[in-house]
């Protein structure tokens, strides 16, 4: 049986999972149901979902299987909320709106909104290289919990779980469908322009924190640089740069 809980507060304490200790029994599965908005009749789905493949030497099941499933409930109930709520929009409109909700940024957005990160079960070793907050490993364990989701309780479950984890994300709109790079890479070959090339300019900070300092070029375009907590989120975000500084130049 599915509940919905109060709103999620952002977290703003220790983490409770840290390493491979954190609340075990009732304590774990009230937290949990708190956040997810779901009480488990089968806990060990959940204990499965946030299990990160580093953990495996504990000789329990990670949540790679989950994740599979987890992503094609996602592209479900994402692709069901369109066509509910843009009835006027054609395929075309509708296909990149569904690619920006299900990508794997966007699920580790909608894991930090319920404050979920740091319930994964992963080794010392993972966390110290930074795991906690990689966007892949929370993007994972969040479709690994939509599919724990929908396995103990069905779809209903698992589309209002996803409902709240993305409510941000649907408040801010489709003001932007695709990524500052594929943008500026459509940019260059509508003008007839070399590909965007990108370039690590440094890295920075120790390894659970680095910072990556980014440079893209297209030829005869000039240069922007900008920074970012991973190589992508660097490059994205010069990208944007970028598209500023061309769209400045034509106004």
């Amino acid at each position: 049986m599915a509940v919905l809980a109060a709103p999620v507060a952002p977290v703003h304490r220790r983490p409770v999972a840290m390493g491979l200790n954190r609340p075990t029994g009732e304590t774990l599965a009230a937290e949990l149901a708190q956040r997810t908005g779901h009480v488990f009749r089968d806990f060990s789905l959940m204990q499965r979902a946030l299990t990160h493949s580093s953990a495996q030497g504990r000789k329990v099941d990670n949540n790679e299987r989950l994740e599979f499933l987890g992503d094609r409930v996602l592209n479900l109930v994402i692709a069901e909320r369109l066509i509910e709520r843009r009835r006027n929009e054609s395929e075309g409109d509708l296909a990149p709106r569904l690619n920006r909700l299900v990508k794997k940024g966007a699920c580790a957005e909608a894991f930090r909104h319920l404050g979920l990160g740091a319930f994964i079960l992963m080794s010392d070793s993972e966390i110290a290289s930074g795991g906690r907050e990689r966007e892949s490993t929370l993007g994972d364990a969040c479709e690994a919990v939509i599919a724990a989701i929908y396995l103990d309780g069905g779809l209903a479950p698992a589309r209002k779980f996803i409902e709240r984890g993305w409510a941000p994300q649907f408040a801010n709109g489709p003001a932007e469908t695709k990524d500052p790079k594929t943008l500026l890479q459509e940019w260059a070959q509508g003008k007839g322009h070399p590909l965007p090339d990108y370039i690590v300019v440094s890295r920075t900070g120790p390894d659970h924190a680095p910072e990556y300092e980014v440079e893209v070029r297209i030829a005869e375009n000039g240069a922007a640089t900008a920074t970012g907590p991973s190589k992508r989120d660097a490059e994205r975000h010069a990208a944007a740069a970028m598209l500023k500084a061309i769209r400045e130049q034509n106004d």
